[in-house]
């Protein structure tokens, strides 16, 4: 039996609603800074995982509301295909085209009238390798969009950029490995020209970070390590300077955590990009001598200048992280 993705139901009838009155231009405009930057403000489209900088994800679009909500059904649905796990990216919307990811980072474009697939992309991950590595399903949460590319984060640890008009690849760089136990699931943010992306895998002894990367080019600008690494060898910087002293020293060799696999929003007024870390490992803190350590920066929200990466402040919600959050 075939199953159809809830989503794409709803998702057709919405972008039904948001192509109404929207003439496609043959020459589309760019998804550029501005745009990002303006994104959500009319609801005419939605460019990227939040609907804006500030992840608000509230669509100003007042079309449907409780006088014809009990109208609505569905206009067209668009089979995914196979792969296990669930869904949980957001689609992208431009230019009257939505863009998704599903499960093992296969990507696809539709015409959001009829939903026709306009190009499909298999990234061509080897399950077998990658399958038991994974920490915590095999999921992708979504994609960027920025100047005629589509940016993909693959499972594998690899981040791609492909043509918007034909979801051929342009380049591809490599963010972290699987046999390390990272995988990449997080929806990629653009802001001024870079690409940001960490990984998943605090289930297993991964060191968290957020990494920006060109958007031309692929080229790494910068990485930000949010817990420490080798305790025989000095800390890259000053924040992780004050790190090292939360932390046991043999702790980092059976785990560490502090990925960042969602959540981040940007400021650019200040340039300052704001993100979350996630758990500790392992857990609970006894098993890496935690009490009464703070173990930064897991269960963190960090801020960083967006141009270069370095380090703002950090306000630290669960300070040694004993359960997993």
């Amino acid at each position: 039996m075939k199953r159809t993705s809830l989503w794409a139901g709803v998702l057709g009838l919405g972008a039904a609603i948001w192509t109404v009155d929207i003439a496609i231009a043959q020459q589309p405009p760019k998804v550029d800074d501005v745009a990002l930057r303006n994104s959500g403000k009319t609801g005419d489209e939605w460019l990227t995982n939040g609907l804006n900088y500030g992840e608000t994800r509230f669509s100003p679009l007042k079309q449907i509301d409780t006088s014809n909500i009990s109208r609505l059904g569905l206009v067209w649905s668009y089979e995914v295909g196979p792969g296990g796990g669930t869904q949980e990216s957001t689609p992208l919307f431009s230019s009257g085209v939505v863009y998704s990811v599903t499960n093992w980072s296969i990507v696809f474009a539709l015409d959001a009238r009829t939903g026709k697939e306009k190009w499909r992309w298999d990234p061509e991950v080897n399950h077998t390798a990658v399958a038991p590595r994974i920490c915590c399903g095999v999921v992708n949460r979504g994609l960027g969009l920025y100047e005629g590319k589509v940016f993909v984060p693959v499972i594998d640890g690899r981040l791609v950029a492909l043509d918007i008009e034909t979801g051929k690849p342009l380049w591809e760089s490599r963010v972290a490995y699987p046999q390390d136990s990272y995988t990449l699931t997080m929806a990629p943010r653009v802001i001024r020209g870079k690409v940001l992306v960490g990984a998943s895998g605090a289930e297993y002894p991964v060191r968290g970070f957020l990494a920006a990367y060109d958007a031309n080019t692929g080229r790494q600008a910068w990485k930000f390590y949010t817990v420490p690494g080798d305790f025989s060898k000095p800390p890259e910087n000053e924040p992780m300077r004050r790190a090292m002293a939360t932390w046991d020293t043999k702790a980092t060799k059976t785990g560490a955590g502090g990925t960042v696999w969602d959540s981040i929003s940007y400021d650019p007024d200040a340039d300052l990009v704001y993100f979350g870390t996630g758990n500790a490992g392992p857990w609970p803190a006894n098993l890496r001598n935690a009490e009464n350590k703070d173990n930064l920066y897991v269960c963190s929200i960090i801020a960083l200048k967006g141009e270069t990466g370095e380090y703002k402040w950090h306000y630290q919600l669960v300070p040694g992280d004993s359960w997993d959050y």
